[in-house]
């Protein structure tokens, strides 16, 4: 598949690009900087600026989904990321989600928890609202991935539980997922859609 990735430049965005060309998936690589990105097989890097859906859709165009991994805050907003998807053409949208709006019971989300660090819930709230307005788009072909609550560089194990709208934990209590297995839940996703117009997460 020719996959068009937004924010390959982060912790996240390499990770799944790593894992979709290891699978022998073509990938375009697109950051507002790709300068320290290593070029390999497979891998076309494209240099934009992801808030501008006219200059945006040229870069999709011809690819059979996009995934942004883009932060919430100062990346683009599900406008933008809905509106570059459409003119392009390209059926599916995949976001790496947030962990911040999966509920920890019904109707309460994880950021509005005493517990959730309050340096994190703007970041936290601006993936709800991109994750509202993907459920509002009648259109586009989308899913939000969203991680376990402990998101980091790790292990690629290849074992993990996927899970809806519901914080994941483990027997312990604790919520968490490697960056690398998250990759490969993202990639099955796009082999294999499972969770099209859905939310899903992902945890040990």
């Amino acid at each position: 598949m020719n996959i068009a990735l937004l924010g390959i430049s982060g912790r996240v965005g390499s990770r799944i690009a790593h894992e979709l060309l290891a699978r022998g998936h073509a990938v375009t690589g697109i950051a507002r900087k790709i300068d320290g990105v290593d070029a390999r097989a497979g891998l076309t890097l494209k240099a934009a600026d992801a808030h501008s859906a006219d200059a945006l859709a040229p870069l999709l165009r011809g690819h059979d989904a996009v995934v942004s991994a883009m932060r919430f805050e100062g990346g683009a907003d599900a406008a933008t990321l809905i509106a570059a998807t459409r003119a392009a053409g390209v059926p599916r949208l995949l976001v790496v989600g947030g962990a911040g709006s999966l509920e920890v019971a019904p109707g309460r989300a994880l950021l509005d928890t005493p517990e959730f660090p309050e340096a994190y819930k703007p970041e936290a709230r601006a993936g709800q609202v991109l994750l509202e307005a993907l459920r509002a788009e009648e259109k586009l072909d989308w899913t939000f991935l969203s991680p376990a609550a402990l998101f980091v560089p790790g292990e690629r194990t290849g074992t993990f539980r996927t899970g809806g709208d519901g914080l994941l934990t483990d027997a312990s209590g604790k919520s968490w997922i490697s960056m690398e297995d998250y990759a490969i839940a993202m990639a099955n996703e796009i082999e294999a859609p499972k969770h099209s117009r859905q939310r899903f997460t992902v945890g040990y």
